[in-house]
């Protein structure tokens, strides 16, 4: 399931209030613009919040879903993210059929993926896994085989890379 180039990650910083959100979603139902994954909560101000959205510009281009974004009195800054320069993360939340035939397989799976166990029944384990969307594509569809029972997804956040090009600096000697 990894996300074909036909997406782009968009970064808008809102006002934090109520209705922000409703606002924006409706802006997209009204005109047609699919929304590939969503994310939204505060920034380190708390007078904004951060909507990462994930959207599918196949059939609309770029250019007009952030002109119709910017139309919304609420929107502060908007920036799209191009994966190469972006962190991405993703949460995903899963349980899984795991009897105790299979159970150790299972476990050794979430290990290698760096996940979590969180809850244990007779039959079934639920597990967490963070991290870039594609490890989470990966991880699933290797525990597809076992039987997936439920599965969420959070949608991704991202933010841009830090600059690490700063010029480097001198020793300084000892006196």
């Amino acid at each position: 399931m990894t996300m074909p180039n036909k997406h782009h990650i968009l970064s808008v910083t809102v006002v934090n209030k109520a209705g922000v959100l409703a606002r924006l979603s409706g802006l997209f139902a009204r005109r047609a613009f699919n929304i590939y994954s969503l994310a939204v909560a505060p920034t380190e101000d708390e007078r904004y919040s951060r909507i990462t959205i994930v959207v599918d510009v196949e059939s609309t281009p770029l250019e007009q879903i952030t002109k119709q974004l910017f139309k919304l009195i609420d929107v502060v800054k908007i920036t799209e993210l191009d994966p190469s320069d972006a962190v991405e993360r993703e949460l995903l939340l899963v349980t899984a059929e795991a009897p105790p035939a299979v159970r150790s397989q299972i476990i050794e799976l979430v290990d290698v993926f760096e996940g979590r166990i969180l809850n244990v029944g007779h039959e079934r384990l639920t597990m967490s896994l963070e991290g870039h969307p594609d490890k989470l594509d990966d991880f699933e569809e290797l525990l597809r085989p076992y039987g997936i029972v439920e599965l969420q997804r959070t949608g991704r956040v991202a933010l841009p890379k830090i600059d690490n090009s700063a010029a480097r600096l001198r020793a300084v000697k000892n006196a």
